[in-house]
């Protein structure tokens, strides 16, 4: 027997959590000093926020939870904008949320706070320990429920007397896998719908179907039906490059994605969520799928996605047919004065075998999913719940899951927006104390360039000069050169396509930590910006071949 905290990290080390992300306080304070004793990798983060998102990121390329040590109701709060895109992207993880001893919560003490209410915006299962030797029994269980299909977030809060406490118990969990397949009549129903002749189908693709067994088994039913294959618009991780069949994404703007999505009598989804707009709009529908198209939910959540795919291509006949691969093809170095679309095409110029992109570009990287596409084969982590922020705590999580048992790392490119990167901005600190093969683009336009673009399409009247600034960041410049080199990470500017492209082969041929700040135009100002509402408010009423044109041009 031990202490409760001693049981909780090895009841974690034991069932495969090895890693977690902390930002600790005096309630966990007997979790921290449990660590010396134990195998588990303790990664300090110097906000909530980005210890939740790396722990997203960590579950994406480990496919299994990492933990993260958090303090009380405040602390669970700051993590919550990166909780959320991790409830997103469907992956498992392990909250430790420490919480004042039981005795103690009767006083309402100044940093009491109802943590469970908190905890309900992201959690799928939470639990108050309330005694050590049901710590882990409980942390078993937080891990089952994370780690079994449907994977999920787990908050587990352990008062601090409970964490001190002797008489904790080990336990290990029950990892045995779920292997429901999606029902024969669901598998016979949708072949029979791919192998109608006359009927347009597209399949959308979503979280677990977009590695690569699942992309080759899709790409070969497509091949053998006709079928037009589709991912989600923010994938929680996309294989792609050379040698992977290639995808179409979903566009975030709905007029983009109504015309994708136009003439297509039937979607099957698989693995993903029917398509909607993020937003309202005035005049403009939410739901994205056309009238007249039939929508097949294939599997559910809690089924075995890849294999009841692998059953359809069966069913189809497709077993022999040979998937389409996207041959090796990368763009020429730019040249000239730098924007973003040549920003994407350095990246696909050089982008290193088995990369990892943790994608936050947002406007700025339009141009990178063609510009990428016959670059190595790599993996591309998105903006799954759409809550800004997420893009270089991911990296952390991504890169430290990347290591493999000889200490060789997947290179990680993080393309992130000069506003995003400032809501965790502290991720560089992190960076540097893990000494992580992490490469930082900011795409500096000073400005929310997406929110520009939405006050335009929103039809909100009157904005002026006062509307304006509050999408502004030019007024105060951010030097993110001199607070990365304030962490001692290595870092340049780069205004010319050729200063670009000298400071990422630096980048990737040094170990460890680089920032290159990126000097872009807003792909979107001006009449340019003016004009974008009224062509994306026509594109429905165009042809469809001139309208995918239009699309393909503005984001291909």
């Amino acid at each position: 027997m031990s202490n409760g905290a001693k049981a909780l990290i090895k009841t974690l080390s034991n069932s495969g959590v090895d890693t977690c992300f902390t930002n600790p306080g005096t309630s966990e304070m007997h979790f921290v000093a449990a660590l010396d004793s134990s195998d588990m990798r303790a990664v300090l983060c110097l906000f909530e926020g980005v210890a939740t998102g790396a722990a997203d990121g960590y579950a994406r390329i480990a496919n299994k939870p990492a933990a993260t040590l958090l303090h009380l109701g405040c602390g669970l709060g700051n993590g919550l904008a990166n909780l959320h895109n991790a409830r997103k992207a469907r992956v498992p993880m392990v909250n430790i949320i420490g919480d004042h001893a039981l005795y103690h919560k009767q006083y309402d003490a100044p940093l009491e706070s109802d943590i469970v209410t908190v905890a309900k915006n992201v959690s799928s299962w939470i639990r108050t320990c309330p005694e050590t030797q049901q710590v882990g029994a409980d942390t078993a269980e937080a891990i089952e429920v994370a780690q079994k299909a449907p994977q999920q977030i787990s908050t587990l809060i352990l008062p601090a007397d409970v964490s001190w406490g002797e008489g904790g118990e080990v336990v290990e969990a029950d990892l045995a896998p779920v292997s429901d397949l999606a029902s024969e009549e669901m598998i016979n129903q949708v072949g029979d719908i791919l192998l109608t002749k006359g009927k347009k189908t597209a399949i959308l693709l979503g979280r677990r179907v977009l590695l690569e067994e699942g992309l080759i088994a899709a790409s070969k039913i497509a091949e053998r039906t006709g079928a037009k294959l589709f991912s989600e618009v923010f994938p929680t991780r996309l294989q792609r490059g050379a040698g992977l069949p290639q995808v179409e994404r979903i566009a975030y703007l709905a007029e983009m994605a109504s015309v994708q999505l136009k003439g297509y009598d039937h979607l099957v989804i698989i693995d993903a969520s029917e398509p909607v707009t993020f937003f309202a709009y005035p005049g403009k529908k939410s739901y994205l799928v056309p009238e007249a198209c039939r929508v097949h939910n294939f599997v559910k959540e809690s089924q075995d996605a890849v294999a009841s795919l692998q059953a359809l291509v069966a069913a189809v006949g497709a077993e022999q047919t040979a998937p389409k691969l996207q041959q090796a093809d990368r763009p020429k170095l730019p040249a000239g004065k730098l924007n973003a679309g040549k920003v994407c095409q350095a990246v696909g110029a050089l982008l290193p075998e088995n990369a990892i992109i943790s994608d936050e570009a947002q406007t700025s990287g339009l141009k990178l999913p063609i510009s990428t596409a016959g670059s190595p084969r790599h993996d591309v982590l998105t903006l799954t719940g759409g809550a800004i922020g997420q893009g270089l705590p991911v990296a952390i999580g991504a890169a430290i899951a990347g290591m493999n048992s000889e200490g060789k790392n997947r290179p990680v490119i993080s393309l992130v927006g000069d506003g995003s990167a400032m809501y965790t901005i502290q991720s560089l600190w992190t960076m540097m104390n893990e000494n992580l093969d992490v490469t930082v683009i900011v795409l500096n336009n000073r400005s929310y360039a997406i929110l520009n673009i939405e006050l335009e399409r929103v039809g909100a009247e009157g904005a002026g000069p006062k509307a304006k600034s509050q999408l502004d960041l030019s007024k105060t410049e951010i030097d993110f050169v001199a607070m990365a080199k304030s962490m001692g990470m290595p870092a340049e500017v780069a205004t010319t396509a050729e200063e670009f492209n000298a400071a990422l082969e630096r980048a990737l041929s040094e170990p460890g930590p680089h920032l290159i700040d990126a000097i872009v135009p807003s792909e979107y100002e001006g009449l340019k910006l003016k004009v974008l509402p009224h062509l994306l408010g026509a594109m429905e009423s165009i042809p469809s071949p001139i309208a995918k044109a239009l699309k393909k041009k503005i984001a291909p």
